[in-house]
């Protein structure tokens, strides 16, 4: 579960902002809340805000993490940090991030800084029966264990480097359980939903419902609970070689001959109706193939507990799809605790009577055009019987998602 996370000088995120999961004082919906060791913790959170006002940095900042933690072992010596400061502070001033999950049912505090695109502090706590401990600290290139890790991290020495975070390190040059559990975090459990994965997502699914009969059924039974009355779905895989003819022209002739050697999985898939069957790839609407593609994943993340985070959740699909998605995952009960968290534009999911206050946040945009991020459970006067819809339209929470202009004055002026 993700519990806390926090950055600054990230993008259009400048002064330090903090999202949090951990329930408010509101009992609406409490037995939708998850419960670690007697704190509520919330399964899904929502955030709206206007377009340019920061929503996808807030992804972002969250991706950025995971991909130094799983990525940076890589970077080659003297090669620069990856760091992405707001355009007022550049590079001079520290991008900082924290982030605070729980992992094999124990709370980890992870965190870093960058300064000048090197690391300039990492840190890793845990918290064994409650008691914080530590795991590592460390300073530039300097770096100490806790008491319990002393001696532990000594193969890391050589690999670390001022663009390589220590735990990516410890990860792969270590054998520390608790280094592996942190870090499996970021890697498995912590996944970050895309445009650029979209593909991925649907090899996935194929491959899933072609060889995982219970999954297959699963993927049927959604989509029945989300009114698309699918039958079958029919998925074959075959080996394939490529002709000459299907290459571009403008690859090397060895690259072509290395190409026309290998074979390629040749992935069918068919949608199988009451009085008809659809081409899945070729003849469905963009929307329909971008659910099937999520689906799988969504399914194993809700079965196995993992934290999805998601970018604009309803591109290409439709907003009824998008309601059925969402109220799905609010409403399935299992043992997982798996949590969604994204940012959407549609605010009819705020008239569907399942979030909370303290699961709905905002982007707003200051005065210096940085990001500030604030959940309406932090505003005044907002009462739980409140239409969330008409108050975001209307402008009642900041973070307004259109400007009141008068577009055919503005015109008849041109």
């Amino acid at each position: 579960m993700l519990l806390e996370f926090s950055c600054s000088n990230h993008k259009s995120i400048r002064e330090r902002v903090l999202f949090s999961t951990l329930a408010s004082t509101d009992t609406t919906y409490e037995d939708k809340n998850l419960n670690f060791d007697g704190t509520r913790v919330l399964k899904s959170a929502v955030v709206y805000g206007a377009n340019g006002s920061g929503k996808s940095n807030f992804i972002d900042a969250i991706a950025f993490v995971k991909h130094l933690v799983t990525n940076s072992i890589l970077n080659s010596p003297g090669q620069g940090m990856r760091q992405e400061p707001h355009k007022l502070d550049g590079y001079g001033q520290e991008s900082s991030y924290r982030m605070q999950f729980i992992a094999k049912n124990v709370r980890y505090v992870f965190g870093f800084s960058l300064k000048n695109m090197v690391v300039e502090e990492e840190y890793l706590y845990y918290f064994p029966n409650g008691r914080q401990t530590k795991i590592f600290d460390r300073t530039n290139d300097e770096f100490t264990a806790g008491s319990k890790f002393r001696g532990r991290f000594n193969t890391c020495k050589d690999v670390l480097k001022p663009n390589r975070l220590l735990l990516s390190c410890a990860a792969n040059f270590s054998s520390v359980d608790e280094v592996a559990i942190a870090y499996k975090f970021f890697d498995d459990d912590l996944v970050i939903y895309g445009k650029e994965n979209e593909e991925n997502w649907m090899n996935y699914s194929l491959y899933q419902i072609h060889r995982n009969p219970k999954m297959k059924q699963a993927v049927i039974a959604f989509m029945n609970e989300l009114g698309i009355d699918v039958k079958d779905i029919v998925v074959t895989i075959d080996q394939k070689q490529l002709n000459s003819s299907e290459l571009p022209p403008f690859l090397s002739d060895e690259f072509k001959r290395m190409l026309l050697q290998r074979s390629f999985d040749a992935i069918n898939a068919k949608v199988v109706y009451e009085a008809f069957e659809t081409d899945l790839l070729e003849e469905e609407s963009t929307g329909v193939q971008k659910l099937f593609g999520m689906l799988c994943p969504l399914i194993d993340i809700m079965t196995t507990g993992k934290v999805l985070v998601c970018d604009e959740i309803e591109s290409s699909l439709h907003e009824s799809l998008v309601f059925g998605l969402v109220k799905l995952f609010m409403t399935v009960e299992n043992e997982s605790k798996a949590q969604m968290i994204f940012t959407t534009h549609e605010t009819g999911l705020l008239n569907l009577d399942i979030f909370r206050r303290d699961q709905i946040w905002f982007t707003e945009l200051k005065e210096d055009r940085s990001t500030d991020l604030y959940s309406l459970a932090e505003i005044k006067n907002v009462r739980k019987g409140d239409n969330f819809g008409r108050g975001y339209i209307s402008g009642k929470y900041g973070a307004i998602p259109m400007l009141n202009l008068d577009f055919a004055n503005v015109v008849s002026k041109m």
